[in-house]
């Protein structure tokens, strides 16, 4: 800076002072000799830096040449007990819709909404003074037509004998014959009537048909009936219970197959997982498969019954039915983390302890120690089994299979065991 400051002084003092040529010859060198020695200054501090940054590059290794630090699981063989979950509607076994067959008045509720009620117990009762009555008549009627049978049973007794001794005129004893038959006719038609309005008074109490529990009850004593429409109440029974599931046609053979073997079986395939994913106590069997398949769908409906000792499963209940799996043969299984997916595919990576060598390089050292890598492979998966997955091809017993630290690697990457 002070030649700087020395150089401009001096060539202000030429100017000012017009000194000859002599003195502004003399500014340009000294302007010469700055210049030289500012390029000289700058070419030394690159050559510096160039020297400093060449010295820093060496020092990095190559990212390449690290091993990554990974745990190794060896493959092995075992036999795979896994669950097929299908979602199921707890259903009853038996539920019917009570409903009155005669019309009239509710003058009378036997039971508490939500009670157990046996076969045969009384639950309501319709108004029967009506049928009361109508079976009174019918009763009274079926007496009369039982007296005009008897007179014309008599008559046609007399006329016949009268007319076994010619005491009689045939056309007599024929009407006595026909009078008879229609004494007969009318008799049966008012046992027929006496049937009928018995039956009448009979449905207007309505009972269980079987042993169950019954519901909250959709009519209140007072209420108007009318007959075959009215739903009463819902009856069901609640032990055992069923669970319906969906399941593929081309699933059936192997459900068959399985309602075959639960027959006697204590050891059940089929467990069942309340809507809150607890498990439930009771194993089930096949009840039924359906008679033929939804031919939009593609499925058919399975029914699974569960003991229901304890009350716990009601009608409508959303539950998942698990169903084990019954495949004996050996299975690969390996952790769900050693599973890497790209572009849908699948790949796992290999642990080598082979030395790695550039593809010119034919030939090994003796002296060279093996370099443990990752070898990319394709694999193709099963079922997943907790926080594992069965394996179907692309591994073998016996193979090491990184599971931790693969996202930072790559086909060929160096490893290492911590």
């Amino acid at each position: 800076m002070n030649a700087a400051m020395s150089w401009n002084a001096t060539m202000w003092w030429c100017l000012d002072n017009n000194k000859g040529n002599y003195d502004c010859e003399m500014i340009k060198e000294i302007k010469k000799m700055n210049r030289s020695v500012l390029h000289t200054t700058i070419f030394i501090a690159g050559m510096a830096a160039l020297a400093a940054c060449g010295e820093k590059k060496a020092d990095v290794p190559n990212p390449a040449n690290i091993p990554v630090p990974v745990n190794i699981y060896e493959v092995h063989a075992e036999k795979a007990v896994y669950y097929d979950m299908y979602p199921g509607t707890v259903v009853a076994l038996n539920q019917v819709d009570l409903r009155s067959q005669t019309e009239g008045y509710v003058t009378g509720i036997f039971f508490k909404d939500g009670d157990h009620v046996t076969k045969g117990q009384k639950l309501y009762q319709i108004d029967v003074s009506k049928y009361q009555a109508t079976v009174s008549q019918s009763n009274s009627a079926l007496m009369v037509a039982k007296s005009n049978l008897d007179q014309a049973q008599k008559d046609a007794d007399r006329y016949t004998y009268l007319n076994e001794h010619d005491a009689v005129a045939k056309q007599t004893l024929d009407h006595a014959m026909t009078a008879l038959q229609n004494a007969k006719n009318q008799y049966a038609a008012a046992k027929q009537d006496v049937v009928k309005t018995q039956t009448d008074l009979n449905y207007s109490i309505i009972k269980a048909p079987f042993d169950g529990t019954i519901g909250i009850s959709q009519v209140r004593q007072g209420a108007s009936v009318s007959a075959g429409s009215t739903i009463l109440n819902t009856i069901s029974t609640n032990d055992p219970m069923a669970v319906d599931i969906l399941i593929n046609e081309k699933q059936i053979p192997h459900f068959v197959s399985m309602q075959k073997q639960t027959v006697n079986n204590a050891d059940s395939l089929f467990t069942l997982l309340m809507p809150d994913n607890s498990l439930y106590g009771g194993t089930g069997q096949i009840s039924l498969i359906d008679r033929g398949v939804n031919a939009q769908t593609g499925s058919i409906t399975v029914r699974i019954a569960f003991p229901n000792k304890g009350g716990l499963l009601r009608a409508g209940m959303s539950s998942k039915v698990r169903v084990r799996n019954q495949d004996t043969a050996m299975q690969v299984i390996i952790p769900n983390k050693a599973v890497v997916e790209q572009m849908g595919e699948y790949f796992v990576y290999v642990a080598k302890d082979t030395v790695i060598r550039s593809a010119t390089d034919t030939t090994v050292k003796k002296a060279e120690a093996p370099s443990p890598h990752a070898v990319q492979r394709k694999v193709t998966l099963g079922v997943a089994i907790a926080d594992r997955i069965i394996v179907k091809s692309g591994l073998n017993e016996g193979d090491r299979v990184i599971v931790d630290g693969v996202q930072k690697l790559h086909d060929g990457s160096l490893i290492k065991q911590p």
